[in-house]
């Protein structure tokens, strides 16, 4: 029986991750704190701890051995370095997870090398980071810093019907309700992953190899005419797209360019992903009617 510690456990594809996890008898430990409520039970153990604070609250983790620890809400350098102060030694495997905005905007399929957390250059202690940086120089700090085991798996924009950050819902309401989109690039394309699919991949990987810096997604891509395209066809109501881009129009797809990674490294690792169009599509008939 494997032993787990989850950071972030409690929502989103996360929880879809405890579900997996609990299935197959693992020994499951969350570390939360306190403000999301969960329906695991007794089938989980909990920690109370805010992840970002390095207080007495860790000592916890720090007397246990750990088989695989999941960090899906690690945002920074300093989230890292905590981390790596509380577990060095602690773990068999680290697996943190990352994002596509560790990669800049191209107009081909991104690989693992495109972004390079071993030559990054960490940032001050005290640096504010956006969201992006933020994750680069964890990555960067893990990867450099640390004697752990470390995969980080980077993902694009996960979406699912229970996304609570509703991009796509977003999306479809505003087409439904005759309210215009901007798009700074319509013509863009862009990759996904379900929140199954993310869950999916993070039980497979505590079984593999560490593997360093790691794609996750779905198989295929599309243009943001074609995913508005879809919408269009579910609601039956055509887009209005804005003249003009404004901050209230934004669409949260909105991007310069195409922006996509490439799946080679994790295919050759023995990933098997979905194709991208029998989840995206039943999933946008599905919201329509939410």
């Amino acid at each position: 029986m494997k032993k787990i510690l989850v950071f972030g456990g409690t929502r989103f594809f996360g929880k879809k991750l405890i579900d997996r996890l609990i299935e197959h008898g693992c020994d499951v430990t969350i570390a939360t704190r306190g403000n999301t409520a969960d329906d695991f039970g007794d089938r989980v153990k909990r920690v109370q701890l805010d992840r970002s604070v390095d207080d007495f609250r860790w000592d916890q983790l720090r007397e246990q051995k750990w088989d695989v620890v999941y960090d899906n809400i690690c945002y920074n350098h300093r989230d890292a370095e905590i981390a790596v102060n509380k577990l060095s030694g602690k773990t068999e495997k680290y697996i943190f997870t990352s994002t596509l905005s560790v990669y800049d905007f191209t107009e081909k399929a991104l690989v693992e090398e495109d972004f390079s957390p071993y030559d990054y250059a960490l940032p001050s202690k005290d640096a504010e980071l956006n969201y992006a940086e933020g994750k680069r120089a964890a990555e960067a700090y893990f990867f450099q810093k640390s004697d752990l085991n470390v995969t980080a798996m980077r993902i694009p924009i996960v979406l699912g019907v229970d996304d609570y950050t509703k991009r796509l819902h977003w999306h479809i309401e505003k087409i439904a309700k005759g309210e215009e989109i901007g798009f700074p690039n319509i013509e863009a394309k862009m990759g996904f992953v379900s929140s199954d699919e993310a869950a999916d991949a993070l039980f497979w990987l505590k079984d593999q190899p560490a593997q360093g810096p790691i794609n996750i997604c779905s198989e295929g891509i599309l243009s943001l005419k074609e995913l508005i395209g879809q919408i269009e066809k579910e609601t039956g109501k055509s887009v209005i797209l804005a003249k003009n881009v404004t901050e209230k129009n934004h669409s949260p797809f909105g991007v310069p360019k195409s922006w996509y990674m490439s799946l080679d490294q994790a295919k050759a690792a023995g990933y098997k992903p979905k194709e991208l169009q029998t989840w995206l599509f039943p999933l946008i008939k599905t919201l329509e009617w939410r």
